[in-house]
């Protein structure tokens, strides 16, 4: 490729990240609330013999809002409590020794604490979080002595949502007419490019004082980079919402009613690009409780199922130019949070 072109691909790179921002920067209001969106609960029970059900399922609800919940998902309630425990107890570590495993610049590993100010809202997120990326955690485990268990059972755990999220990403190649194991061969998780995430979430109690702020957040609006998000969450414990974009002009945000046994899916900005735009990655925040409503903890997982680095992101049509999955996620931080 010639100096030119590449020049060029970069421009028209960056100018679609801006544009991104722009909109980004424009979900910060409060807005309103309505419940007339259906966040579509799908069943995975007897995935391989229900597969072209399962498939238009799935994409009947991505195509509509970007986000779903999938319930008979195969990994066992029992796993996902004691993934929550370890979490919990991680975080219940005191500081000093969390800062022994801090969150280095660029990889996606270790823990970070309220540093992610979301162009939206230009406040921190109230949260922590431990970011577990399978090639860059060296160093970054807590030992058994200060947490038994701990690295095998998050690593477990990333093994299943890593199946779960290729079988879901195998359908929705079905839909888009690549051949079944396209995805999974993106996101591999046996070489040293892979660079899918679980990240272990806690979101700090609310304090009273700050119940009846406007500009108080636990998580502003964004958009994920990634392919597809995996949430679990805690009965209970909400405050997630969505906006799809097409409606963003209206700022009625839909929330998601968590559970125990369903999984929150979303659309991510690099499924999008690959798609030609025909799948929606959408606006979501955390809005913090109200009066009346839970203000204890909240304590989610997420994993991100992002394409190895030197995979190349490009489309049927050509919506979008050509980029390596490492140039377009650092250009999106770098664009979101470069200061």
């Amino acid at each position: 490729m010639s100096e030119i072109t590449t020049a060029t691909r970069h421009r028209s790179v960056r100018a679609d990240e801006m544009a991104e921002l722009h909109r980004e920067r424009a979900m910060g209001g409060l807005g309103t609330e309505t419940t007339d969106r259906e966040v579509r609960r799908i069943s995975l029970a007897d995935f391989a013999q229900r597969r072209g059900q399962i498939a238009d399922d799935l994409w009947a609800a991505a195509t509509d809002i970007g986000f779903f919940q999938v319930v008979d998902h195969g990994i066992d309630m029992a796993e996902v409590n004691h993934a929550f425990d370890m979490s919990a107890r991680f975080f219940d570590l005191p500081t000093a020794v969390k800062e022994q495993y801090p969150l280095r610049k660029g990889q996606n590993a270790g823990w970070e604490y309220m540093s992610q100010v979301r162009p939206s809202v230009g406040t921190p997120d109230q949260k922590e979080s431990f970011q577990v990326t399978r090639p860059r955690m060296d160093g970054l485990w807590p030992g058994e002595h200060e947490l038994a268990g701990f690295r095998a059972t998050i690593e477990e755990f990333e093994r299943k949502c890593w199946r779960l999220a290729m079988d879901l990403l195998s359908c929705f190649a079905d839909k888009l007419g690549l051949d079944r194991e396209f995805f999974t061969r993106a996101h591999d998780p046996a070489s040293r490019t892979y660079q899918s995430t679980l990240r272990l979430l806690h979101y700090y109690a609310f304090p009273a004082e700050l119940l009846d702020a406007d500009s108080a957040w636990r998580a502003g609006a964004h958009t994920d980079f990634d392919a597809l998000t995996l949430l679990f969450q805690r009965t209970g414990q909400g405050g997630l919402q969505v906006l799809p974009g097409a409606e963003a002009d209206g700022q009625a945000w839909t929330p998601v009613e968590p559970s125990d046994d369903a999984i929150t899916c979303n659309i991510g900005d690099m499924l999008m690009r690959w798609s030609d735009d025909r799948l929606p990655s959408n606006f979501h925040r955390v809005r913090a409780p109200r009066r009346g409503e839970y203000t204890g903890p909240r304590y989610t997982i997420a994993y991100f199922a992002q394409a190895n680095t030197d995979v190349v992101i490009e489309s049927a049509a050509g919506t979008y130019p050509p980029i390596t999955a490492a140039d377009y996620i650092a250009q999106r931080v770098a664009a979101n949070y470069g200061k």
